[in-house]
């Protein structure tokens, strides 16, 4: 989990270093950068992190001033057809996380089977 802990930082380090042109302000920049980070899609799952944990994409603020069909369709829903909808995308997020687990296991033997093509067996004999 080290390697994921820290492939995470230096993807965070990088996304600060293109939005920042000093060092002095990276701390105002660090919470776009996390916004960033969590609402892009991983490789690894599939999905993004955003919506492994709340079951439905962010709306992000682009989608905000220039409306989406997502942003429109919420706002033409009353509230209880909204409650609905919602708790539907919630009991919708167990099986997004299980495939976001399977595709994650898929992808470790695809990267297991791409290492394993290049590496040579050797064979050791005791020295004396």
């Amino acid at each position: 989990m080290n390697g994921a802990v820290e492939t995470a930082n230096k993807n965070i380090k990088m996304i600060v270093g293109k939005m920042t042109k000093t060092y002095k302000d990276w701390r105002e920049k660090l919470s776009f950068a996390f916004y960033a980070y969590r609402t892009s899609v991983r490789t690894s799952t599939g999905a993004t992190p955003f919506s492994l944990v709340y079951g439905m994409e962010a709306v992000l603020p682009i989608e905000v001033e220039i409306l989406s069909l997502r942003v429109l369709a919420e706002l033409n829903l009353d509230e209880a057809e909204w409650i609905q909808s919602r708790y539907d995308q919630l009991n919708l997020i167990k099986d997004k996380r299980l495939k976001a687990i399977h595709y994650g296991q898929m992808y470790q033997k695809r990267m297991m089977r791409a290492y394993n093509k290049n590496v040579r067996p050797r064979e050791f004999n005791e020295g004396t």
